[in-house]
């Protein structure tokens, strides 16, 4: 009879836990997102120490002076976006191209990035083929791993064909790895961008599609013989 009374608190108990756990979840994300920005951008790091010199001059050595600075930028990035509304989104892209993109190594970083962001903005003529969500499945029926095709160009090594893939990291797909695998191992996953990032930014909570009998992408085309005379 203990036992049973027992048994049943835990259930109720569990029960209550379900419920409350998503909550708990999404809180200590909050956090772990918030602890994430202030190691990066609060007062103390290098970053916030320029949102303070910013606010300096209105605020002196106050901590003030970090939330005036912040303040600032962020009004500045909001008169940028109406610019770039009324007209002037053209001539700041030349603008990058003739600074940013001409600058060894930075102008790769900044390439990579812009493309990135193009898949994001559904504003922009993104090329989504360039850089689709593809199922890599090492060994050909191994573990299975989300990534990203920059390039459908297949490359030859050691006389087989591979596509690169990029396999970033959760939960925030910027960084990642760089990998060249057999084109028979890639597949198109058929999701979208915001549905890619959504599955690495919760780490996996939210699940992909299941994939159909999948057919792969179109293999490289081999050069044709010339016909007998």
């Amino acid at each position: 009879m203990l036992k049973k009374s027992f048994n049943s608190l835990l259930t109720t108990w569990l029960a209550g836990l379900l419920v409350m756990l998503p909550l708990v979840l999404t809180v200590a994300l909050l956090a772990w997102v918030v602890s994430l920005l202030n190691r990066f951008v609060g007062p103390s790091s290098l970053i916030g120490r320029g949102f303070a010199a910013i606010g300096q001059p209105l605020a002196g050595d106050s901590p003030l002076a970090y939330l005036l600075g912040t303040a600032l930028l962020l009004v500045a990035i909001y008169l940028l976006g109406l610019g770039v509304q009324l007209g002037l989104k053209r001539p700041l892209a030349n603008l990058f191209d003739l600074t940013l993109r001409r600058t060894p190594l930075i102008g790769n970083l900044y390439n990579l990035a812009d493309r990135f962001v193009g898949l994001l903005d559904k504003k922009q003529d993104a090329d989504i083929a360039a850089m689709s969500p593809v199922w890599c499945f090492f060994g050909g029926d191994g573990a299975a791993v989300l990534a990203l095709m920059p390039n459908p160009e297949a490359v030859e090594l050691d006389g087989r064909a591979h596509y690169a893939i990029l396999v970033p990291t959760a939960p925030i797909p910027v960084g990642g790895g760089l990998l060249y695998v057999p084109v028979e191992w890639v597949k198109p996953a058929q999701i979208g961008m915001d549905t890619f990032t959504s599955i690495y930014v919760s780490m996996g909570i939210t699940p992909p599609p299941p994939l159909a009998a999948a057919k792969g992408l179109a293999e490289p085309r081999a050069e044709q013989p010339p016909a007998a005379p």
